[in-house]
């Protein structure tokens, strides 16, 4: 994990509309913090400016003390988990997850490995050579929460990974 530090970020599109308005805050290695606020408060948009999918209009972002600002999103060392899941159809579960370790050219033992201790925790065990198609909702964003897991990246960024899991199952995953 990592330390991540905001110092005045904001984010404004076409020059008038504020979206985040001089936000700052610090997570130090480890910690786990929730972004609340009501909808359209830019709590997506401020993770997606973390992750570097968003271009910060003004401020610092900061990662393990290191200015990251024009660091490109695939630098950074961020897994991001959206609610609308991103699996690729095509693809078994098992393959879904191991995409992003086969993409970085990790070993099939350390794929396998990393697959199988993720799917060990989220439960999907039974489900790895099924398509999404043949996933209920909560299955999906389970797998999209592996396809983060399996990364074992520096900052993991979460908007509102749980709210297609069914509530036995969410008071699990936190």
């Amino acid at each position: 994990m990592a330390h991540v530090e905001l110092r005045n970020i904001s984010k404004i599109y076409d020059g008038k509309a504020k979206a985040v308005n001089s936000v700052s805050f610090e997570i130090k290695d480890k910690e786990f913090v929730v972004l609340v606020g009501p909808s359209g408060c830019g709590k997506s948009t401020t993770l997606r400016m973390v992750a570097g999918l968003e271009e910060i209009t003004s401020g610092e972002l900061y990662i393990d003390d290191k200015l990251v600002n024009e660091v490109p999103p695939k630098d950074r060392d961020i897994a991001m988990v959206f609610q609308n899941y991103a699996l690729y159809p095509h693809m078994s579960v098992y393959d879904n997850m191991a995409f992003g370790l086969k993409i970085r050219k990790y070993s099939k033992d350390e794929i396998k490995k990393r697959v199988d201790e993720a799917s060990n925790i989220l439960g999907l065990n039974d489900l790895l050579q099924r398509k999404p198609k043949q996933l209920s909702g909560g299955q999906r964003q389970r797998v999209a929460l592996g396809r983060a897991i399996v990364r074992k990246p520096k900052v993991f960024l979460f908007d509102e990974p749980l709210s297609n899991l069914d509530a036995k199952l969410r008071v699990q995953m936190r």
